[in-house]
């Protein structure tokens, strides 16, 4: 059986994005390579985050992206404001239903990811 071991995001700046993502989740460096870098949760369970560098444009409705959940709209709203904090920015999403349980942010690089409320019925 297969499992995600690794989720991977192109990149232009290897280490704004690392920084980003690093305080984000609060993931550290697996090592000191500098084309390919790979997050791992500081405890060592969970999904890792890896980088590899790429000059190809975001794509402004991603085919893939990620979700980070919070617990409920509180929380989503302090994990927003501190993501924004942190140097994401808000995107002007066309495509949110009438009720969303999620809002769209780009990271440094412009990727495209959500921060869910899970609690949102």
């Amino acid at each position: 059986m297969l499992t995600v071991g690794t989720v991977v995001l192109g990149v232009e700046d290897m280490e704004r994005a690392v920084a980003f993502w690093s305080a984000a989740l609060g993931y550290v460096r697996r090592d000191d390579a500098t084309d390919f870098v790979v997050l791992v949760p500081e405890g060592g369970v969970g999904t890792r985050v890896a980088f590899q560098r790429s000059s190809a444009p975001v794509q402004e409705v991603p085919r893939v992206h990620l979700d980070l959940y919070a617990g409920d709209s509180a929380d989503q709203a302090a994990e927003v404001e501190r993501l924004v904090g942190l140097g994401a920015e808000r995107v002007d999403w066309p495509h949110y239903p009438a009720d969303p349980d999620f809002v769209v942010l780009a990271d440094p690089e412009g990727n495209r990811f959500c921060v869910i409320d899970t609690a949102h019925g």
